[in-house]
């Protein structure tokens, strides 16, 4: 029998930096998997790619890892928010990409066990982080996904 992979999702949108490094940490999340296309923006706060990576590493000691075959393409990212796509479309064209990308296969599911998903929104519901781990739960079967 295959173990249970527990599998967690979070945005650093609307938190404090305490907040989101101490989720992490009483989730004993062992690594972030950052899913951004984007993580060097002025926008990204504490969670800018090289600030970031140093606070996981000296606040929490949780491993950093920025996997950009789970972000969307700037094309769809850009019909979504810079061209008023919907929702629906989105999950959609996104979807179909993670199944071109067949990350089911690129991946272990040890890379995502005790991982933490990362993305800006606040919430998972409008977000490609719960898109990829329902993705994967179907490949996998054994997952376990908690938001954050």
């Amino acid at each position: 029998m295959t173990h249970q992979i527990n599998i967690y999702t979070i945005g650093f949108t609307k938190k404090s930096a305490q907040q989101f490094f101490e989720t992490l940490t009483k989730n004993g999340i062992k690594r972030v998997i950052d899913a951004r296309l984007n993580n060097n923006s002025q926008l990204a706060g504490f969670t800018k790619k090289a600030d970031f990576e140093y606070f996981l590493n000296k606040i929490t000691n949780i491993e950093y890892v920025h996997l950009l075959e789970l972000a969307p393409t700037q094309e769809i990212l850009d019909t979504y928010k810079k061209n008023g796509g919907d929702w629906q479309t989105y999950e959609r064209q996104f979807l179909s990409l993670m199944q071109q990308r067949a990350i089911e296969k690129q991946f272990s599911p040890d890379t995502f066990d005790s991982g933490c998903v990362l993305c800006s929104e606040p919430t998972a519901k409008n977000c490609h982080r719960r898109l990829i781990v329902e993705y994967l739960q179907q490949k996998w079967n054994n997952i376990n996904i908690q938001h954050l």
